[in-house]
C-alpha cells in the first residue's frame, strides 16, 4: 500500500507522518511540503492513498485532489485540517474521509478503515499470477507452478484472461489450436490438456482456481494475485508495473485499455 501526505507547515507535516506511519507501520509512506512535488510522485510512482492538507499556499488541498484524481480516479483522498468550513467542498470530491487536526494515530485508523476505495489485501491468495510481459504463475512463497504441458499452461492463462468469466470448452479450444478444425482428436488432447492443468494445480492446493461446470470453465479470481486485476483496479504498483507487454507469448492475448475511471 503506497501512501502520500503534504502539508506546508512542518510541525504538521511531522506530525501526519508519524500519525500514519503508527497506523500503517507496513505501508509506503513519503510525506512532501510542496505540493507539485507530491503530484509529481503520484504520476511517476502511483498512490493508493493521499492525505491531503486543505489550507496551503498557493495550490491548496481541494485543488490538488482535482489534479490527482485526474492521475487515479480511483485513489482515496482523505483532507485534513483544521478549518471545518472546508469540509463540504471536499466532500464534493468524494473523497475517501476528512480529519481534523490535530492528527493522532486513531483518526488515521478510523479513516482507512472505511476508504471510498478499499484495497483489498491478498493475503489468502492461492496464487500469484504474472500476466505482464510473460505469462506465469507462482505459489504465494514465490515458487514456480509446474505445468507438465505448455498447453496446459496456456488453458489457465486463457481463463485468467477472461477474469473469471465461464468459458466453453469450444471457446478454449479456438484459442488454444487456432485454426484447427473442431474434430474428435485434438478436443480430446483438450481435455488431456485440462485434466494436466488441473492435476498440476491440485499439486500446490490451488485446485480451487478454477471452476469447473458442464462442458465449460473459469477462474476464480479470489483466490488469485494477479497483476492484471490489479492494473484494473487502479492497484499503483500494478499500473506501474504494466510496460505495454501482456502475456507476451500468446496470440490471442490482447490487453484493452479499458475505461477504468467508471465508480
Amino acid at each position: 500500500m503506497r501512501m502520500l501526505c503534504v502539508d506546508d507547515e512542518p510541525l504538521m507535516l511531522k506530525m501526519l507522518e508519524m500519525a500514519i506511519k503508527e497506523a500503517r507501520p507496513d505501508a509506503d509512506i513519503t510525506a512532501y511540503r510542496k505540493q507539485a512535488e507530491l503530484l509529481e510522485d503520484a504520476r511517476k510512482n502511483g498512490c493508493d492513498i493521499a492525505f491531503l492538507d486543505i489550507h496551503m499556499r498557493g495550490m491548496n488541498g481541494v485543488e490538488l485532489a482535482k489534479e490527482l484524481k485526474t492521475v487515479n480516479p480511483k485513489m482515496n483522498i482523505i483532507f485534513v485540517t483544521g478549518f471545518s468550513e472546508y469540509a463540504g467542498e471536499a466532500m464534493s470530491l468524494h473523497a475517501s474521509g476528512y480529519i481534523m487536526k490535530p492528527v493522532i494515530k486513531e483518526k488515521i485508523e478510523q479513516e482507512l478503515s472505511d476508504l471510498r476505495f478499499p484495497i483489498i489485501p491478498k493475503k489468502n491468495a492461492k496464487l500469484r499470477v504474472q500476466c505482464f510481459g510473460n505469462f506465469d504463475v507462482f505459489t504465494p512463497d514465490g515458487a514456480h507452478v509446474r505445468f507438465e504441458r505448455s498447453k496446459a499452461r496456456e488453458v489457465f492463462a486463457y481463463l485468467v484472461h477472461k477474469q473469471g468469466s465461464s468459458c466453453t470448452t469450444r471457446e478454449i479450444f479456438s484459442a488454444i489450436f487456432e485454426d484447427e478444425s473442431y474434430e474428435k482428436k485434438l478436443q480430446n488432447l483438450l481435455q488431456t490438456y485440462i485434466y494436466a492443468m488441473i492435476k498440476s494445480l491440485k499439486a500446490v492446493g490451488a485446485e480451487d482456481a478454477v471452476v469447473r461446470s458442464y462442458n465449460a470453465l473459469a477462474v476464480n479470481p479470489e483466490v488469485l494475485d494477479c497483476d492484471y486485476y490489479r492494473f484494473k483496479e487502479l492497484d499503483a504498483g500494478a499500473v506501474n508495473a504494466y510496460q505495454n507487454e501482456y502475456m507476451s507469448q500468446y496470440y490471442w492475448a490482447d490487453f484493452l485499455y479499458d475505461d477504468y475511471s467508471d465508480d
